[in-house]
């Protein structure tokens, strides 16, 4: 389905024009993820298969830290002060040790698409490819989803996020929204939102087996 969807987007004039653009942004600058990785997390989460959709805003922007899933960076590298917000309410919520490292394939694996509504970004410049078409190409992907009757979970943390929810009309969805995991915003409404709880607890509801958020087995 992944494959249609994107497929279909790749011939759409905005679509052509925004790779004429980013092909010269990779070979002129240094980008992130890197080019094999831009499409990593419908790779990791088969539309099939997507319980709950994570929405982020666009990748991280230091060396070796994107890797193609929103708040997810690769293992032996720091865990962003986001991620580590989100580990603490995961062990708040659910009682799991917050992990050593901060890969989030496992939960990919799990039925979670982590999905930057911005695909790349220039090396140490956030939001650099804002505007250029990233937000309309994964729009498509959101209103696909929610079109998709099987139950799911969209999770919208923060207000570029939330700014999400004009896009999502199916009841059969359950939609969370809080403040960003960010050090800035946590303690707004992110903490204490018991997230993970309310996930699985709706999965249930609707006969579908819920996410195993312990990053630490696997």
């Amino acid at each position: 389905m992944w494959e249609e969807l994107i497929k279909e987007e790749i011939e759409k004039p905005y679509y052509k024009k925004m790779n004429e653009y980013l092909t010269k942004e990779y070979k002129q600058k240094e980008c992130f993820p890197k080019e094999k990785y831009v499409f990593a997390a419908f790779k990791y989460t088969p539309f099939e298969k997507v319980k709950v959709v994570v929405i982020g805003q666009d990748p991280y922007h230091n060396e070796g830290q994107a890797m193609g899933l929103a708040f997810s960076v690769n293992r032996g590298m720091k865990i962003p002060p986001s991620l580590l917000n989100i580990y603490k309410e995961l062990r708040n919520d659910l009682g799991y040790e917050i992990p050593n490292h901060g890969d989030l394939r496992k939960w990919a694996d799990e039925g979670v698409l982590l999905l930057n509504t911005i695909l790349t970004v220039e090396a140490h410049t956030p939001l650099s490819h804002k505007g250029i078409g990233w937000e309309r190409f994964t729009n498509r992907m959101i209103t696909s989803l929610d079109e998709d009757n099987r139950p799911k979970v969209f999770v919208l943390w923060g207000n570029n996020a939330i700014k999400k929810k004009e896009l999502l009309k199916n009841s059969n969805h359950l939609i969370i929204t809080s403040s960003h995991p960010s050090p800035l915003s946590a303690r707004h409404s992110f903490f204490g939102s018991r997230v993970f709880s309310r996930i699985n607890d709706y999965l249930l509801r609707n006969n579908i087996e819920p996410i195993n958020f312990n990053v630490n087995e696997g």
